[in-house]
């Protein structure tokens, strides 16, 4: 499905004229790391449709703008919105990667791997552990790289990787800050 877009500049043009309901759909942890001012931390693998329609009171029928690090995870996020019926979704060109390209105001926490490198540290340790495995000790060994490739492909065929999922819910990926879909003001504010 095509969703309506909004390029970074074109957002920030709109936040100065006053408040957005901005969603930023990365973990916490990327989320603590660098964001947006006035971006609410709604994390994809946290978002649910009860809290959802709940935040959607204080952003009277508007326009939900989502953004994560390079674009799929706000496009997953889209999908779920709509699903659950609020069709005015937008997605934010080039996500965050964009925004700091065109030096757009964010905010700076601590530092934190982000999980696409995480995902090719993990990814990269299972091929080289199951090649040094099926070389020195077993050949059986070698089946893990070839799952390992497997789970790429079908990770890119449908544009979700269950193992960047499960990696998102990891304790250190979560932050200390409270997270949730609730937005922090309101259009009234």
């Amino acid at each position: 499905m095509k969703y309506q877009t909004i390029t970074p500049g074109e957002l920030y043009e709109k936040m100065k004229q006053g408040w957005v309901d901005l969603r930023d759909v990365r973990t916490p942890a990327e989320f603590e790391s660098v964001h947006i001012p006035g971006a609410t931390n709604c994390p994809l693998d946290k978002l649910n449709e009860a809290d959802f329609q709940k935040s959607l009171l204080a952003n009277e029928g508007g326009p939900v703008y989502l953004i994560c690090k390079a674009g799929s995870r706000a496009v997953q996020a889209a999908e779920k919105c709509t699903g659950w019926g609020h069709p005015n979704v937008v997605i934010v060109e080039g996500c965050m990667q964009r925004w700091e390209a065109e030096n757009l105001p964010v905010l700076r926490g601590t530092k934190r791997m982000s999980l696409d490198c995480q995902f090719r540290i993990v990814v990269g340790s299972l091929v080289l552990t199951g090649v040094l495995l099926g070389t020195f000790v077993h050949p059986a060994a070698l089946v893990i790289p070839a799952f390992v490739g497997l789970g790429l492909i079908v990770a890119g065929i449908r544009d979700s990787c269950p193992m960047a999922n499960v990696l998102a819910r990891m304790p250190w990926n979560q932050a200390s800050a409270p997270s949730c879909c609730a937005p922090t003001q309101s259009k009234n504010a």
